[in-house]
């Protein structure tokens, strides 16, 4: 059984769609972010940085946080959409897993801030940020059209890329400039654990107006 720490964002949508896809037992603790439940002494033993998502494995007690640790940590305990050590398709996993934890999630997730949420608009920001994630979703258009999948097979690295690209409308990029990532976005949309996991746990976005959703998030940011 894991215990799951997570709430409705693209990186905590990465492990329990990572858990359905392994068809492991799994409970989930959906924290509420706005009332920082995240930042509360109990959490912070199991994720010091008091991020979302984190997991306790009840096999050994391990608790584990950062979705890309975890994702690896999954894969490597069940022995699945992930190469084994000493496998060279596994160092080209986790390049490109690195490549959605140093640029896909943190360039969306900027752009997404400083075009919704910021309290005041900078055009430079805005201009910056949608530069770069224009750019990075060139990267990954030019890499599928050369494959199916991000590393070749299906793996970690398109679960967890899957959920921040499912969000290009709330960035307001335009998926059509990017055949390929576009097919890959519908095919890997299609697998029945990505619907199931991509829905835990359940969104309240569509019962806020979005003047309460940009409330809200500022009362996260810094």
């Amino acid at each position: 059984m894991i215990d799951l720490y997570t709430a409705a964002t693209p990186n905590g949508k990465k492990i329990s769609i990572m858990l359905e896809e392994l068809g492991v037992s799994y409970k989930v603790h959906p924290l509420n972010l706005s009332e920082l439940e995240h930042k509360e002494p109990w959490f912070l033993k199991i994720n010091p940085n008091g991020k979302i998502p984190a997991i306790v494995d009840n096999d050994n007690g391990a608790a584990v946080f950062e979705s890309g640790a975890i994702l690896i940590y999954l894969a490597d305990k069940f022995g699945n959409f992930l190469p084994p050590p000493k496998d060279a398709r596994r160092t080209t996993c986790i390049q490109w897993l690195m490549f959605q934890m140093s640029a896909v999630g943190p360039m969306q997730g900027q752009l997404n801030v400083f075009l919704k949420y910021a309290p005041e608009k900078i055009p430079y920001a805005i201009r910056r940020y949608t530069e770069e994630t224009k750019r990075i979703y060139s990267v990954l258009d030019k890499r599928l059209s050369e494959v199916e999948y991000i590393a070749g097979d299906y793996s970690i690295v398109d679960i967890a890329t899957w959920p921040w690209i499912n969000s290009y409308d709330w960035v307001k990029m335009d998926l059509k400039a990017f055949p390929n990532l576009s097919r890959w976005r519908a095919t890997v949309g299609k697998r029945p654990a990505v619907i199931k996991g991509s829905n835990v746990p359940p969104s309240t976005i569509e019962e806020e107006t979005e003047e309460e959703r940009i409330k809200r998030i500022q009362r996260l940011l810094p």
